[in-house]
């Protein structure tokens, strides 16, 4: 899927899941949890080819950003839409799949020091 098409993808699910969006480009520019997903996809691109530090750093960068901690190692789905997500933490044990929606204070991920 390209890039431009993915974008108008997040767009239109934030578009169906939140009643106060006005439009494309209010959603695409005042969204945080918007900006917080497209910001992981490239950090997530980042931690698979194993450039770590750049993509933990660059998740930070996001963070401070956004409000919205996502851990680079994470696996998102499709048309995920974070709305009001101030205090959302997702770990790198977190498995999302496609059209998920979180609000905020969420925290998602293990707690145990062993994989699995």
């Amino acid at each position: 899927m390209t890039f431009w098409r993915r974008v108008r993808e997040d767009i239109a699910a934030a578009k169906l899941r939140d009643p106060a969006a006005r439009g494309s480009l209010e959603i695409a520019l005042l969204y945080p949890g918007l900006h917080a997903i497209w910001a992981h996809r490239l950090w997530h691109a980042l931690w698979r080819r194993r450039v770590r530090f750049v993509a933990r750093a660059g998740s930070q960068v996001t963070r401070w950003l956004t409000g919205i901690e996502i851990h680079p190692g994470a696996t998102i789905g499709r048309r995920f839409f974070i709305d009001h997500g101030m205090g959302v933490v997702i770990g790198e044990t977190a498995e999302i799949g496609d059209d998920v929606m979180l609000y905020h204070g969420v925290t998602l991920g293990g707690r145990m020091l062993d994989g699995g």
